[in-house]
Formats: C-alpha cells, sequence, structure tokens
C-alpha cells in the first residue's frame, strides 16, 4: 500500500504561504508602542460655590503572562495593549442637581463598560464604526438613567449634563459628545476643534439667522439644544474618528474654559513645552484670570512614539 506524503497534498494551505502578508492581513501591522502622558484638573472658579464638573482619565489593557514553559527565559517579549478614555462632564439644573448629573454619567460610563470592550488584533474600518455604535448606544443608555433618577426623586427633574470625551486605542481616537464641552486636537502648532457646541446659537446659525456667533445673545450662546437628562426630548450624539500622529495632543475642556479664554490664547499655552499636568494648571488660571465665571474641568492627554 502506498502511504501518503505531506508534501502531496498541497490543497490545505497556499502554495507559497507570504508569513508578512497573512500576518497583517489578520493581526494587522507590527504596533508602533504609543507612549502616553496625561493630565486633569478641575476648579469651582471665582463666582460658584460648588463645583458642577467631573472628569475621569481610564486605562483599559490586556497582557499576557507565561505561567509554565521550558523555552528560552527571552523568547516570549513582554508586551501589553492599552486603550485610554478620557472625559469630561459639566452637570446642568442648578447647585447639587448638576453635580449629581455630571458624576451619575461617569459612573454610568464606567458601570456599562466594564465587561464591554472588545479587543482586536486589527481594527478595521468595520469595527471602528461597530465601535462608534456602540458609544451612541452608551450615551443613549445614561441619558436614559439620569432621566429615570430624576423621575425617581421629584426634586431632581431638569437635572442633566454635557459629556464629552475621547476613547483612544493605539492612535487611533474615537470622539464622543453631546452639550457645549469642548474637545481639540493640537498638532503642528495649530489648534483644531473636534466637536461642536450643541447650542441654540450654534443651531441659529446653521439656519442662517445669524451670520456669526458674535451676533448671538450669551443667553443663546449658553443656551443647550442636546444635553444628557434634562427635559429635553431630543439627544444628538456626535461622534468622530481621527488618526492620531506622533506628538498629538488632545484636550476636552468644559465651557468655563472656553467661555473665559479664546482659542489663540488656548493655543499659545498648548504650544509651550509644558508637561501635561502643568498645561492644565495654566489653562485653569487663564480662565481664572479672565474672570472665572464658571466652574472650568480640562483634560491634557500626550501622545508619542515610544522608542
Amino acid at each position: 500500500m502506498a502511504t501518503s506524503r505531506i508534501e502531496d497534498t498541497q490543497w490545505f494551505r497556499p502554495a507559497k504561504p507570504d508569513y508578512d502578508e497573512l500576518a497583517t492581513k489578520y493581526f494587522g501591522d507590527e504596533a508602533v508602542r504609543v507612549k502616553t502622558e496625561f493630565g486633569a484638573l478641575s476648579h469651582r472658579g471665582l463666582l460658584r460655590t460648588n463645583n458642577e464638573d467631573h472628569y475621569s482619565v481610564v486605562r483599559r489593557y490586556r497582557g499576557r503572562d507565561v505561567l509554565l514553559t521550558n523555552m528560552p527565559t527571552d523568547a516570549y517579549q513582554g508586551n501589553s495593549d492599552e486603550a485610554y478614555s478620557l472625559a469630561v462632564a459639566d452637570g446642568i439644573g442648578g447647585a447639587a442637581f448638576g453635580e449629581l448629573a455630571s458624576m451619575l454619567a461617569l459612573q454610568t460610563c464606567w458601570e456599562l463598560t466594564g465587561k464591554a470592550f472588545k479587543w482586536h488584533f486589527n481594527l478595521s474600518q468595520a469595527e471602528r464604526i461597530e465601535l462608534e455604535e456602540a458609544i451612541n448606544v452608551y450615551m443613549h443608555l445614561i441619558h436614559q438613567r439620569i432621566q429615570d433618577e430624576a423621575r425617581a426623586q421629584g426634586e431632581y427633574r431638569g437635572m442633566g449634563t454635557t459629556l464629552t470625551g475621547a476613547l483612544t486605542v493605539g492612535w487611533d481616537a474615537f470622539i464622543f459628545h453631546v452639550g457645549d464641552s469642548r474637545a481639540y486636537l493640537f498638532r503642528d502648532g495649530k489648534l483644531h476643534r473636534l466637536t461642536k457646541d450643541q447650542t441654540l446659537a450654534e443651531s441659529m446659525l446653521a439656519a442662517g439667522l445669524i451670520n456669526s456667533l458674535d451676533e448671538a445673545a450669551r443667553r443663546f450662546r449658553n443656551t443647550l439644544v442636546s444635553c444628557l437628562g434634562g427635559n429635553l426630548n431630543q439627544l444628538d450624539v456626535e461622534t468622530s474618528h481621527i488618526e492620531l500622529e506622533d506628538g498629538d495632543r488632545l484636550l476636552l475642556c468644559t465651557d468655563g474654559l472656553t467661555d473665559m479664554a479664546s482659542e489663540s490664547h488656548i493655543s499659545q499655552i498648548m504650544a509651550r513645552k509644558s508637561s501635561t499636568q502643568e498645561s492644565c494648571q495654566q489653562l485653569i488660571d487663564a480662565a481664572l484670570a479672565a474672570g472665572g465665571r464658571d466652574n472650568v474641568t480640562v483634560i491634557i492627554g500626550d501622545y508619542l512614539k515610544s522608542a
């Protein structure tokens, strides 16, 4: 009886397997390690008696530990995948109720995403879309949670919050936004706004009722047309995706900063060779020096190519 040999049965594998091509297709290009540094700071301002802002910076990671092997000690190079979630929330509804709403938003986000994060070998376009859809669902669930709490406790009726954040996975950044807090990208000496204020003034500008935001009364510039919770039925969740580059800085802030400091002033501070925490302090100081009429909160993340 003739015996078959493995080289005679080529049908089950490519004739000339290309290791690099297959590895890239299913597991992505070799990851470029990202070095990150974060800073965050919040201040109640000079006129407010309490702080209704909250912020969070969360690191998620996936790693591998070799428990048993007879391989050489240097055979398995240690590494881990990391993702970061940054968020600022500015409560509305008056005094402690706004403070509760912003706190509840970040707490609910933490609870919802505890086991929901899916690690990808290769973050494809379809998976990016799926992740943005998931973020949209989270925001609607947070909205519902705040409204449910308000209905259960009558004195909380009307409480709500803005929520602006970023989820970064390697060089991919997913921006999510409701309200008038803001996200910015500082790249190559220029400040780029990544979000649009969901205010009556912005709506008037889009409808052609005014020619610039400077023409809108201050009350229109501070009147929200979308927020989490609150008395509004419509929720407009803004999501976007950007590819970060070496040297980029992300800035998240509440309107306590942008109402007090111009974007050109913010850009000048972001351009300084300061640590993230020092830059946060400088931005807070700028808002206070201009009057500090509101709570002010900032988060800065630096993204650098790791050696």
